[in-house]
């Protein structure tokens, strides 16, 4: 049930933005149970007229090399969830596609069961 939006500054390598998603895609059913097959993302890449951050907002350091993570889930999750969410996501990406900690800027919505529809016109979550 999460719908992944990742944006990135575009990357020489085009393989990049979607080993991102796979990171980010684990992280999710490692830390809040997220079923296998339960992959939806939409994945960016950007010039840099079009990709804008504060270089160093709450005294972080950023670079080009930032990660936009937008991430819609089904509410009742705890804030530790979250939070080994959020951790689990930033360790994944520095190990597997070399993107800096600082670099990864994560944005949880949570929304009621009710606001999916995964096709058909049906709210499939809806009992």
């Amino acid at each position: 049930m999460p719908l992944v939006r990742i944006d990135i500054r575009r990357n020489p390598d085009p393989s990049h933005v979607r080993k991102l998603g796979a990171v980010v895609y684990e992280a999710l059913k490692a830390t809040i149970g997220v079923p296998d097959r339960d992959n939806f993302q939409i994945l960016n890449e950007h010039d840099e007229q079009h990709f804008v951050y504060d270089p160093a907002y709450l005294g972080i350091e950023r670079t080009d090399g930032m990660v936009f993570i937008q991430i819609t889930i089904s509410e009742g999750r705890t804030v530790e969830q979250k939070k080994l969410l959020y951790q689990r996501i930033a360790e994944g990406l520095h190990a597997e596609a070399g993107v800096r900690r600082e670099d990864v800027f994560i944005n949880l919505l949570e929304v009621r069961k009710e606001n999916w529809s995964f096709g058909n016109g049906q709210a499939q979550y809806v009992t």
